[in-house]
């Protein structure tokens, strides 16, 4: 095993943190992405399955399997079972991004971790990258996922700010502009990261 600098990647909704992890693992680099582990964790990990089934009842159930829309319509709601729902989850997500790292064979690990700073857990990385775009253009992405308007605000209510994330980070990607400018971004990060292995 190297001992690998860990890199979480974080910010605002829809800001282009699953981008910038692709152009990192474009350069070589190992990428983690956690939302990837929480959609396999819901759909393989049977103990997982029966705790959401059993807090949030089977009508979270498509076709004998868990529906993250199902689950999302349902918690983004109500406090109590978001928190509820995040202290099933949380501890796995995270077990599992060890694991991952543990097994990786880069001197540099990416991990997308959206809520890096609410869960608190920067401290575990030695660097932090927050991506922040402007809110009109992460709005407009979302609505181009299918999201409506109250969809983003009731997921954005829920994270810092992407301004107090970019404060607490040790780099900044802004993505306003084009891919092109976005991969010029992330090599700039890449080299100075390389230069402190």
């Amino acid at each position: 095993m190297l001992n690998s600098k860990k890199i979480a990647i974080t910010g605002g909704i829809a800001s282009g943190k699953s981008t910038v992890l692709r152009f990192f693992q474009d350069l070589g680099c190992y990428v983690i992405n956690a939302d990837d582990i929480v959609h396999k964790l819901l759909l393989f990990n049977s103990i997982i399955h029966e705790k959401v089934i059993k807090l949030l009842g089977k009508d979270i159930l498509v076709n004998g399997k868990i529906s993250r829309d199902s689950i999302a319509k349902k918690v983004f709601s109500d406090k109590k079972l978001l928190k509820a729902l995040e202290e099933i989850i949380h501890p796995l997500v995270l077990k599992e991004i060890e694991k991952k790292i543990t097994a990786s064979p880069e001197k540099l690990v990416f991990v997308e971790i959206p809520l890096l700073y609410e869960i608190k857990q920067e401290k575990f990385f030695d660097y932090v990258i927050a991506v922040q775009a402007n809110s009109d253009l992460c709005k407009q992405r979302m609505q181009e996922k299918g999201f409506t308007k109250d969809q983003y605000d009731e997921r954005k209510k829920r994270q810092l700010s992407p301004d107090e994330k970019s404060k607490r980070a040790d780099f900044i990607i802004e993505n306003n502009g084009s891919l092109k400018d976005l991969r010029k971004s992330v090599e700039t990060i890449y080299q100075n990261l390389l230069a402190h292995c």
